[in-house]
């Protein structure tokens, strides 16, 4: 029987930076493709910039077009931004949480299981500010607050939750935040091994 997989996220999910496998959800669809023994179906549903309160606008009506058993959300990392300094963030930490357990809440009604993808490092050398928005910044202090909210969300709501942390390194980055081919590798190769053996 055939499983639809929907991945949900930002431009890390969506690939960018990876021009040889389409990032780690590119390489996930082209595991699956390769497998005669599987036909499970992988729709990228990335968005470049999206946050939680941008994806739920559209979570809904994405799944009702595809029907997934499994959900796969990779969200965070621009809602830990700030403009300049922090107490100017993207979206404050009441706000993403709340808008986490509302992903969580749907995604349950509608798939068997639910994963939360955590938010990988930066080289805050080149992300304060990012380059090309110089009013943009992100550091790791942030994203590690924001990851602990959603690992929080994933456990408490009895989902998967996929911790990344240190696993991409600098040398893993190709503009200080997107993950290089070899990043998005690693991050690859850690999702599968929990959708195929289930192993985290």
């Amino acid at each position: 029987m055939s499983k639809t997989i929907c991945i949900f996220g930002d431009s890390i999910a969506w690939g960018a930076t990876d021009p040889v496998g389409g990032g780690w959800a590119g390489r996930l669809s082209s595991h699956f493709e390769a497998d005669p023994e599987s036909d499970n179906i992988v729709y990228n549903l990335g968005i470049c910039g999206d946050t939680a309160e941008g994806l739920l606008k559209r979570f809904r009506t994405e799944c009702e077009a595809r029907a997934p058993q499994t959900v796969i959300f990779a969200i965070g990392i621009n809602d830990s931004a700030y403009f300049e300094t922090k107490d100017r963030p993207v979206t404050n930490t009441e706000s993403f949480c709340e808008n986490l357990l509302e992903l969580a809440k749907q995604a349950r009604l509608i798939a068997d299981k639910v994963i939360f993808v955590g938010l990988t490092a930066v080289d805050e050398a080149r992300t304060m500010p990012v380059a090309w928005d110089e009013g943009v910044y992100y550091d790791n202090e942030n994203i590690a607050a924001y990851d602990a909210i959603i690992k929080e969300t994933a456990q408490d709501g009895g989902m998967d939750y996929v911790w990344l942390g240190s696993l991409v390194g600098n040398n893993d980055l190709e503009d200080g935040l997107h993950p290089n081919s070899a990043g998005h590798q690693k991050i690859f190769e850690k999702i599968v091994q929990l959708l195929v053996n289930g192993q985290n």
